[in-house]
């Protein structure tokens, strides 16, 4: 079942709780959620969106997840088995990114430091260079290992699975999502 377009725009502004197993290893963090993950409380839900391909592309997850109409029980154990959370940096539900103020994106990165601080996951990978560029004030970084970590935990940049960032394929995604997962141990070396 589809939502419709006004039973969307209700859910504008609106939050998705984290998704976060006991032992969080990889903490993937999107830029904030869609109306539609709104909608169904499910991370990446928005039909077309790439995340979940990519991740069962890459082999981090051994199917593709369908979490348009919300996570069933078998699913949600299955991301939270392999030790991935999701959360974002920004709350608060819009259709686009660009919705979103710098200061949205400065203080969610912020609460983002004082999060990874308290569930310690072994590595964090954003999802968007150009938001992680506003939010943490790193205006030349690139997608990759940065620098520096986020309160112990290994920092990535990796690309959005937006289909608005259309110069990425899932199978460029899956290479990407990869690198960070290898760091954590959800995925084997090569």
């Amino acid at each position: 079942m589809r939502p419709t377009r006004a039973e969307l725009e209700a859910f504008h502004d609106a939050e998705v709780e984290d998704l976060l197993p006991p032992h969080l290893r990889l903490l993937f963090v999107g830029i904030n959620p869609s109306p539609w993950t709104a909608a169904v409380g499910a991370h990446f839900a928005r039909p077309g969106n790439r995340f979940y391909p990519a991740l069962a592309a890459a082999g981090i997850l051994p199917h593709v997840v369908d979490a348009s109409q919300g996570y069933d029980d078998a699913d949600r154990a299955l991301i939270e088995d392999a030790g991935i959370g999701v959360s974002n940096l920004v709350r608060r539900a819009t259709a686009r990114a660009d919705e979103l103020s710098a200061e949205e994106l400065r203080e969610g990165a912020e609460r983002l430091a004082r999060d990874v601080a308290r569930w310690r996951p072994a590595v964090v990978a954003v999802l968007g260079v150009t938001a992680y560029r506003q939010g943490f004030g790193r205006p030349r970084a690139a997608v990759g290992r940065q620098a520096e970590d986020l309160a112990g935990a290994q920092l990535w940049v990796v690309p959005n699975p937006s289909g608005l960032n259309a110069h990425e394929t899932t199978a460029s995604l899956a290479v990407a999502y990869a690198a960070p997962a290898r760091a954590a141990g959800v995925l084997r070396p090569r």
